[in-house]
């Protein structure tokens, strides 16, 4: 099995390509699928404060055996840390739940925009980044209005915009933006949710005629797109699979038919509510 690449951010830092998702995994859960998927090579763990598996997840990251620096551990705040330096405190019960000395990468998890708030929290954001407390600083689920407020508004520039991504939802204009601005895009829920994605004819036809599984496929659709997915399982065979998306490539053919299932521009989860 083909390890993930690194990616290189705009402060930076490197960040493997791939990830695993813990959504909505308990902390039993999370602490054993952290440690079996970094048994398998993952280096990429994604978290959230909302998960309510921070405990877990440290957990499994410190039973795993692997030193800490070679491991990239995400987590993010939601709306109870935007303002007034909320976010410090935010960020101090999150180390001390994952039991960790800091975090590779601190996103807000929503905009939340009619709070405006996000603005003031990414400076809070800045702070901790300089104290050593979280490496890099991003966002969640912002669209490209929202990335544009907040770096106008600060002069700061998130390193990662972590929105749902799949062929069928492709957040063309939020990705657009974000790469003329140097923002990595992760991509959460990234093989579809509830398996429809997964069992279309395209995906299946195209899985077939190159020998792999649909979610390697529209897997493979992210790496190659320069977007970062984090796909959750707590099943070793699916990480394992999930994880072996490196060792091909789809042709312009492939990637076009994939294109043509996206569902239009107003798709998916509604980035002002929330998403993953």
């Amino acid at each position: 099995m083909t390890a993930a690449p690194l990616i290189t951010l705009n402060d930076g830092r490197t960040m493997p390509q791939l990830g695993l998702g813990t959504w909505p995994l308990k902390d039993r859960e999370a602490e054993q699928a952290v440690g079996d998927a970094i048994g398998l090579g993952y280096r990429h763990i994604d978290t959230a404060r909302a998960y309510g598996n921070e405990k877990g997840v440290g957990r499994g990251v410190r039973g795993s055996g692997v030193p800490r620096e070679e491991l990239w551990v995400t987590t993010k705040l939601d709306g109870k840390f935007q303002g007034d330096d909320k976010a410090i405190a935010g960020l101090e019960q999150s180390l001390k739940l994952l039991r960790l000395d800091y975090v590779d990468l601190l996103l807000i998890h929503w905009p939340l925009p009619k709070s405006g708030k996000f603005q003031s929290t990414f400076r809070t954001f800045r702070k901790l980044q300089q104290a050593g407390l979280a490496r890099s600083i991003g966002v969640s689920n912002f669209t490209a209005d929202h990335l544009r407020t907040l770096i106008d508004g600060t002069g700061l520039v998130p390193a990662v915009n972590q929105i749902q991504i799949d062929p069928t939802i492709p957040r063309e204009a939020q990705r657009a933006f974000a790469a003329e601005h140097g923002i990595v895009t992760q991509s959460w829920s990234p093989i579809g949710q509830g398996g429809d994605l997964l069992q279309h004819p395209e995906v299946a036809a195209i899985a077939e005629q190159l020998g792999r599984t649909p979610a390697q496929i529209v897997l493979r659709w992210h790496v190659q797109q320069g977007l970062v997915p984090v796909p959750k399982s707590k099943d070793p065979e699916r990480m394992r699979s999930n994880l072996d998306v490196f060792d091909f490539a789809l042709d312009e053919q492939q990637l076009s038919r994939l294109a043509a299932l996206s569902l239009g521009p107003d798709a998916g989860v509604d980035s002002d509510r929330g998403g993953h």
